[in-house]
């Protein structure tokens, strides 16, 4: 199965973006004439793989490499370096000229930064004389789609840099990144934001639209109708329409819900990215796993919407997914049966071999669930579940902190350790003084005091902090029904499914912008913090009124051309694969007018924010 998605059945055409980040890449390597060798960052070469087939640059005579810190290996007289702007990665490059230098090559060396250049790094190659040697552009990537409703802007470390380092460089990014999409689908005529760092996106936004006008087709045709930029730890929304193509943009950053992330997800496809990760829409694993006798060999699962079984089951919990693979082996079973004890149709036969088609898919994810399973069945796991859901209901203070003492002492995995004491810590508004101070030192003790500039980072995030105030959350809670008793996992009625009985607020957000707006959550939004704003662009016709909306559910259905409303959903700071589920699940039910697409920084799980916070030494 191919690793780049088919984008074919996406609501938004996203295979036009995709086809122009690949025209663009395609454009600087022919321009670069002759035989040359292409140096890649390794981290960037798995979001290329998203974009262009390796065969197809392979017929253009180019030679592959990934970046590292030794010497290019080549008989191409011209090295080209793709590669994000980033400081360390400038010392390799130099290091590498000047090799080449001692040994008497003679090379063209050029740097494409993705997706822009940067003075800093331009510096450093100032700094190692080498600068003067080295032609400079840039390859701008600001948007990758990872499957038909899936945008990734590729951002890994902005939530670290934004509230940890104070670089707010990637909320630049942010508005680029929207900005590009905003000259494929038309300028977005509204524009709210709730939360500092939303308002900080709008506002460069705005600047980007003074600097770069947009004509006046594009203003007139948009199909992105409003922009909702939210901070995750205050929210959400606003309903809008048009007459053309109504498409709403929800900005969700990790401040606003660091609950749902720290929480286990319960999905198939958030399970494989808890346990196993997942890049760039595959997932690596040992080839045995996957029934495949290979000693030490490791094999790629590409894991998107080309795989149909993927497809049926990724969002499903996985305690019923366990059950489908069941079930259809079992219906594979009793037809193969038949088929070779009874006399079959010509057209019997025909179903059967299109069953059998199959087959490769099914054999795959019955291995994967079978792996799985060997981590879900652990005590551990389950009993680390059950305090999960005692801390988001707030029933037994003290239990959750012995029991997060207890991980300690037992020095169990120390992100499993922080992901707790986070989630406590958020839903609680702090720790009291004695219980930070105490677990604090506790920590420092089992696991090394090398762990000092992790705690302070956890603490300067405000994940992790002494509790001053009296939290919201049991109003939130209630508010937002949350906490959904009973969660039928198999036949669910309700996103608490995706985490057995817990909804993600970021999600009970969003669907609360969809069907009722901004206003009935006045109360709500008020619990939540950071200054909001709302702007209509001049140029565009006015949308119906709240209350016309509001009346007009027949009308949501569908808009102009019979298709059906689009909603975007970004997330600014990452998304879960469990948070994702639950969008899907909300686009198809029974009386959604809309279709979802989700736009997000990264898709991250609780492990991989807490690991972006991790100070490492040596």
């Amino acid at each position: 199965m191919a690793q780049i998605p088919n984008l074919d059945n996406s609501p938004l055409n996203l295979k036009s973006l995709r086809e122009q980040s690949q025209r663009d890449l395609v454009k600087i390597l022919k321009d670069i004439r002759g035989k040359k060798c292409l140096v890649i960052e390794p981290k960037l070469g798995g979001t290329l793989s998203l974009i262009i087939q390796t065969s197809l640059l392979k017929e253009y005579g180019i030679e592959l490499r990934h970046l590292s810190a030794e010497s290019v290996q080549t008989d191409c007289s011209k090295v080209v370096y793709l590669v994000p702007s980033q400081r360390d990665l400038m010392k390799s490059i130099s290091s590498h000229v000047h090799d080449d230098i001692s040994k008497g090559l003679q090379r063209e060396y050029y740097i494409y930064f993705v997706p822009r250049r940067e003075i800093q790094c331009e510096r450093i190659l100032e700094e190692e004389k080498v600068h003067h040697l080295i032609t400079i552009g840039e390859y701008p990537l600001y948007v990758v789609p990872l499957d038909e409703d899936i945008l990734s802007f590729e951002l890994d470390l902005a939530y670290k840099q934004c509230q940890v380092d104070g670089d707010t460089g990637s909320l630049w990014h942010i508005a680029k990144a929207i900005h590009k999409l905003e000259s494929t689908f038309g300028a977005i005529p509204n524009v709210r934001a709730k939360g500092k760092a939303s308002v900080m996106v709008a506002d460069i936004l705005d600047r980007m639209h003074t600097e770069e006008p947009m004509n006046s087709s594009d203003m007139a045709l948009s199909e992105i109708n409003t922009l909702i930029l939210i901070d995750r730890e205050a929210s959400l929304p606003f309903l809008c329409t048009n007459s053309y193509y109504n498409l709403k943009l929800c900005a969700a950053c990790l401040q606003v819900d660091m609950i749902t992330p720290m929480c286990s997800q319960l999905t198939y496809e958030g399970l494989i990215d808890e346990f196993l990760r997942i890049n760039n829409g595959s997932v690596e694993l040992d080839s045995s796993i996957m029934g495949v006798q290979q000693e030490g060999k490791k094999m790629k699962v590409p894991l998107n919407s080309s795989d149909k079984l993927l497809k049926e089951i990724r969002d499903l919990n996985f305690e019923v997914v366990v059950q489908v693979l069941k079930q259809k082996a079992t219906s594979m079973k009793q037809d193969y049966a038949e088929i070779t004890t009874a006399n079959q149709s010509v057209s019997e036969l025909k179903d059967f071999v299109k069953k059998l088609n199959s087959l490769p898919e099914m054999t795959r994810h019955i291995n994967l669930a079978q792996h799985l399973s060997t981590f879900t069945s652990k005590p551990s796991f389950l009993a680390k579940l059950d305090m999960e859901h005692t801390i988001i209901e707030a029933s037994s203070y003290d239990i959750c902190l012995e029991y997060i003492e207890e991980m300690i002492h037992k020095q169990e995995p120390l992100i499993n350790v922080l992901r707790l004491l986070i989630l406590f810590s958020v839903t609680n508004s702090g720790l009291p003084k004695k219980n930070f101070d105490y677990l604090r030192r506790e920590l420092l003790h089992s696991y090394g005091f090398e762990h000092m500039a992790t705690l302070n980072n956890l603490e300067k995030v405000g994940w992790l902090k002494k509790q001053e105030s009296k939290s919201n959350w049991l109003t939130v809670k209630r508010a937002l029904q949350l906490i959904v008793e009973d969660t039928d996992t198999a036949n669910p009625n309700d996103i608490a499914y995706v985490f057995s009985g817990y909804a993600p607020l970021s999600i009970r957000l969003v669907h609360n912008a969809v069907l009722s707006g901004w206003r009935p959550m006045e109360e709500i939004l008020k619990l939540l913090p950071g200054p909001h704003t709302e702007t209509k662009r001049a140029g565009f016709t006015s949308s119906p009124s709240f209350a016309t909306l509001q009346g007009a559910s027949n009308g949501l259905d569908k808009i102009a051309d019979g298709r059906r409303s689009l909603v975007l959903v970004v997330f600014v700071g990452g998304v879960t694969f469990a948070e994702i589920a639950a969008l899907r699940f909300l686009s198809a039910r029974e009386g959604m007018a809309y279709d979802l697409i989700i736009g997000t920084t990264k898709i991250v799980s609780g492990h991989s924010l807490v690991e972006t916070i991790f100070e490492r030494f040596g």
